[in-house]
């Protein structure tokens, strides 16, 4: 059986609860000073955290000029309150520039936590690695090849059926003599024919 986790707290956690508290509760006090009464004092140090943040965020979605100076800017406003309230200024008479400062801040934080909100995301080039395997292409089929045409056959010449049958005794005779079927060469020969009349006779004695 898994044991209960236990809390336990976390030292920067604490350490950032308190340091968030202070500067807020700072940020309160001076821009009730320079004259912003009521929830005005209120939304003050919001607005600088509000900014603080937006710029934090988009900081560490990657390296950006203009959230680096966003972040610069509500990070001055923000020791700027805790060290204005340590007593390095009357607040009890602000100097003008202060009243100014703090009467210009919301239209500033407006326009940074614009800039921040529609400054595109870095692009980044997908690997080879994380690229889905592209498909194959498939092969070509071989261009087919041309069937060769079938050799056309001449007709030979007409056999008369004497010749055929005296052709027939030859060729018995040429058998029992030899024990070999006769050729059309030993046919020439022996009948004194042409070439294509032989070679007729003896396909057809085949």
């Amino acid at each position: 059986m898994a044991r209960p986790r236990t809390w336990r707290p976390d030292a920067v956690l604490v350490q950032a609860i308190i340091a968030g508290a202070l500067s807020f509760a700072h940020l309160h006090d001076l821009a009730a000073a320079a004259g912003q009464n009521g929830w005005k004092a209120w939304a003050y140090p919001v607005s600088v955290d509000l900014l603080l943040v937006a710029a934090w965020r988009r900081l560490r979605a990657g390296t950006s000029g203009l959230a680096w100076s966003w972040f610069v800017i509500a990070l001055v406003a923000s020791l700027g309150a805790n060290v204005a309230t340590a007593g390095f200024l009357d607040l009890e008479h602000p100097p003008a520039w202060l009243r100014f400062s703090v009467a210009g801040w919301p239209a500033l934080a407006f326009l940074g936590g614009t800039l921040l909100a529609h400054q595109p995301a870095p692009r980044t080039e997908p690997s080879l690695e994380s690229a889905p395997d592209a498909p194959a292409p498939t092969p070509a089929p071989p261009p087919a090849s041309p069937e060769a045409a079938p050799a056309r056959t001449e007709p030979g010449p007409a056999v008369p059926p004497a010749l055929l049958d005296h052709a027939r005794k030859v060729a018995t005779e040429h058998r029992t003599r030899t024990g070999h079927d006769i050729d059309a060469a030993a046919l020439r020969a022996r009948l004194g024919i042409p070439d294509a009349l032989a070679g007729a006779i003896v396909t057809q004695l085949a």
